[in-house]
């Protein structure tokens, strides 16, 4: 099985290590980028500046409270665009505001996902975003 390419979009370090190590003790092969703001996403989504040899992610983790473009923002651009919008987005945030969890909806996200603080609760979390999205869901092959 080809490994799963995923993009996290996710300034905070803690959760970015949190979720790597998570990625990595699964049991399912996965690629793992990430980048720290809204422009970063937007930037290797389409290819531009130093990301012009990026890899397009089969699924992407994507943070409501990001640095120069929010999530939403991100999110929209995304389902916006007629050669990324295949792209399933998982809203995986620590808001728990029903504006962001609407607003997600709304902007397409394929689903919203409140971060628990406590990290064998995160750890509970990647592992089912893993079993869900990776050994369950047929995504989409459109690259």
């Amino acid at each position: 099985m080809t490994p799963i390419h995923i993009l996290l979009v996710e300034d905070n370090e803690g959760d970015i290590l949190l979720t790597r190590e998570a990625f990595e003790d699964a049991k399912i092969q996965t690629n793992l980028s990430v980048v720290k703001d809204g422009k970063e996403a937007m930037d290797f989504l389409t290819k531009q500046g130093k990301y012009t040899e990026s890899l397009m992610p089969d699924l992407l983790l994507l943070d409501v409270n990001l640095p120069k473009k929010n999530g939403h923002e991100v999110l929209q651009f995304l389902k916006g665009n007629e050669k990324l919008k295949h792209i399933p987005v998982i809203m995986l945030t620590t808001s728990s505001a029903p504006k962001d969890v609407n607003l997600a909806y709304k902007n397409y996200a394929n689903c919203f996902i409140t971060k628990p603080i406590d990290v064998t609760e995160f750890f509970g979390v990647i592992t089912t975003i893993e079993n869900f999205w990776i050994s369950i869901v047929k995504l989409p092959s459109v690259k």
